[in-house]
């Protein structure tokens, strides 16, 4: 069993004025994975480093297994970490990079390459066992390096946005590793990235801004119930409607929108939607589709539109001057300067996705029980 906590760890770096990490707590169950994001200088590394040993908190502990940890040095915790620059011995061959881990435990030489032979099937680099590591291309250093992490078998993998320095192609194959890994071996593993796709490979993750944190849930709960306006900001593809919140329902030029009783009674509070949860609409009155009535929504003016793979993101200005993205169905279009109306569709996921208070600092309601407008 291993088990990663991190328990309202405050840390600052000398001559700061202000705290790099703020009360931040962060549990990680056995054989899970558990990712941070945040924009730069929001403390990700700091954090994965206080765990790591490889920074000193102010306050607060690291528990591994239960036992506090804190105060120990990196080398004697239950640990190991892998960084960006995979950092391989070149007086060592292949074998004997992922091997070194074992040796410095005192495990003999055959024995220990015999180990590097394993991890290296497990990161489909069998038969590169007698190769220098300077004829390897950067994807092959870095599966070296995950081989090498993974044979000092230690409880919990700590990953350092290990695969930022890779393209795309690379990225996506580390990835897809990643992830067999994972259920070969069940590691505990704590990732710091800046790429909300790969922090979508952990079971959930941490949304770290100014040092505090913001939200821990499944990367699609943050997408559709983000639980600040910093948060849905660092995720991308919000639409944000300024107004007020009276007994339950949202008023905007927009319409009135119902909320979730545990929004403030009144208020000024931003809605934030979903582009995937907004619609196009002929914007001459009645001319909804079906017949049916217009649903919550507001002119606008497509200002620039966008291929996203085989989808479309138009961005509009409404006659209110808010922002809009609305990302269109598959095979649709809009042309530049098209005067719509944009609308909620009716059962889209994240379609009445977080309002958040401004009055009395950050609050974030749930959705709603059901759609519609009131």
């Amino acid at each position: 069993m291993s088990t990663l906590e991190i328990r309202a760890v405050r840390h600052r770096y000398p001559a700061a004025d202000d705290d790099s990490l703020r009360s931040v707590s962060v549990s990680v169950d056995d054989g899970a994975m558990v990712s941070v994001v945040g924009p730069s200088g929001s403390g990700k590394s700091t954090l994965l480093r206080v765990a790591a040993g490889l920074r000193r908190s102010t306050t607060g502990r690291v528990e591994i297994n239960g036992q506090d940890v804190s105060e120990r040095p990196t080398e004697h915790r239950d640990l190991t970490v892998m960084f960006q620059n995979p950092s391989l011995f070149d007086h060592l061959d292949v074998a004997g990079n992922v091997a070194f881990a074992p040796r410095l435990a005192g495990v003999r030489r055959r024995e220990a390459r015999r180990s590097a032979q394993r991890y290296l099937r497990l990161v489909h680099l069998e038969g590169f066992d007698r190769r220098g590591v300077g004829a390897l291309s950067g994807g092959q250093q870095q599966r070296v390096a995950l081989a090498r992490a993974l044979a000092a078998e230690r409880g919990v993998l700590l990953l350092d946005e290990p695969f930022s320095s890779l393209d795309r192609e690379l990225r996506t194959s580390m990835h897809d590793l990643l992830t067999e890994v994972r259920a070969a071996v069940s590691p505990t593993i704590l990732m710091v990235t800046h790429d909300i796709d790969e922090a979508a490979l952990a079971d959930s993750t941490v949304v770290l801004i100014d040092g505090t944190v913001h939200q821990q849930a499944p990367t699609s709960e943050l997408y559709s119930r983000p639980a600040s306006l910093p948060t849905a900001r660092l995720l991308g593809g919000f639409t944000e409607v300024p107004g007020d919140v009276h007994h339950g329902v949202h008023h905007s030029l927009w319409g009135r929108i119902p909320v979730a009783a545990d929004c403030p009674t009144t208020g000024d509070a931003v809605l934030v939607l979903r582009r995937e949860a907004l619609r196009l609409q002929d914007p001459a009155p009645g001319a909804a589709r079906g017949g049916e009535p217009h649903l919550p929504g507001l002119a606008a003016q497509v200002v620039r539109r966008r291929t996203a793979g085989a989808r479309v993101v138009a961005s509009l200005t409404g006659d209110d001057g808010t922002p809009v993205e609305v990302e269109m169905p598959f095979g649709a279009d809009v042309p530049l300067g098209a005067r719509t109306r944009v609308e909620l569709t009716p059962g889209a996921p994240g379609q009445w996705a977080l309002p958040t208070a401004h009055r009395s600092g950050t609050m974030a309601c749930r959705e709603p029980s059901r759609t519609g407008a009131r």
